[in-house]
């Protein structure tokens, strides 16, 4: 007589039986998932490396999608600001400073004007870094702080590279002015937006964020959008900032190569926009002069 023993289940016949029972065990697994601050994961690559449901994965990647835990975008998944540890010296953001810091430098040596790296938190953007002599100390901005990232020419140029719906959707009220001169609707700040692109990615602020306080800003592009902003400010009386504008330029260009040097393919999708020379000639500069227009300039 053969004996069947019913009390048992084995792990083939409940796979599911070992899965971690809470969320938070989840969703670790899921963010452990991603070995590196820059690591970009497909659905299918994390349902593989965490073995959980796939229609769990994808459920607890949008819950954290939205609580900015993770990014999603059109590579697939990635780290968001919150797990990179935003303002914390770690992650992503220690990696931008390390490669801007030799270039900033140079652009305070060469200007004497106040040098900042910032990056995109939502609406704002938060100082990485911030060079500068005896002039710096006049300007609010710190290490760590932050302010609206329509108000300055850094966090201009790094909402350009981003698509017009993402831009409304970090400014869904009415914007606040930080002087007379801030923009303060959607309609000013896309137009504003488009110009900087006709410019090849360059922002002008005079005195949008600080009364009497001039900048000139490019963004340093990452793999799927800016990654960081580098900006020179001066005073608004004497900052010749159309002059200095390649030089800002070339910065910004010098550590996007340092940090993604596998970005040599334009992003697909998206039409490539061209990227400024080292120098630019007189003529240059005149269709430069000739596009900058309105009362944001």
């Amino acid at each position: 007589m053969t004996i069947v023993d019913t009390g048992s289940v084995s792990p083939i016949q409940n796979p599911r039986h070992d899965l971690p029972p809470s969320m938070v065990e989840r969703m670790t697994l899921i963010l452990d998932a991603f070995d590196s601050p820059t690591a970009r994961l497909p659905l299918e690559e994390v349902v593989s490396r965490t073995l959980l449901p796939r229609s769990t994965v994808h459920r607890i990647l949008d819950q954290l999608v939205r609580s900015h835990w993770v990014e999603h975008t059109s590579f697939g998944y990635r780290l968001g600001r919150r797990a990179l540890g935003l303002g914390g010296g770690n992650g992503g953001h220690a990696q931008v400073r390390a490669a801007a810091a030799p270039l900033l430098h140079e652009l305070h040596m060469r200007t004497a004007m106040v040098v900042h790296l910032s990056v995109l938190d939502g609406g704002e953007t938060v100082y990485l870094d911030k060079v500068g002599g005896r002039f710096a100390a006049s300007l609010p901005s710190r290490v760590g702080g932050r302010g609206p990232a329509y108000s300055t020419a850094g966090g201009k140029s790094m909402l350009a590279w981003m698509d017009p719906e993402n831009v409304d959707a970090l400014y869904r009220r009415r914007l606040n002015r930080c002087t007379e001169r801030t923009i303060a609707d959607l309609v000013t700040l896309h137009q504003e937006l488009d110009r900087i692109r006709q410019r090849n990615g360059v922002a002008f602020e005079r005195g949008e964020s600080v009364r009497g306080i001039s900048c000139v800003g490019v963004a340093v592009r990452g793999l799927d959008g800016p990654a960081a902003g580098i900006s020179l400010c001066g005073d608004a009386g004497t900052a010749q900032l159309e002059r200095v504008a390649p030089l800002v330029a070339h910065a910004a260009r010098e550590v996007s190569r340092t940090l993604y040097p596998e970005s040599g393919a334009p992003r697909r999708g998206r039409k490539p926009v061209p990227q400024p020379e080292t120098s630019w000639s007189a003529e240059a500069l005149d269709r430069l002069l000739a596009v900058q227009s309105g009362q944001w300039l």
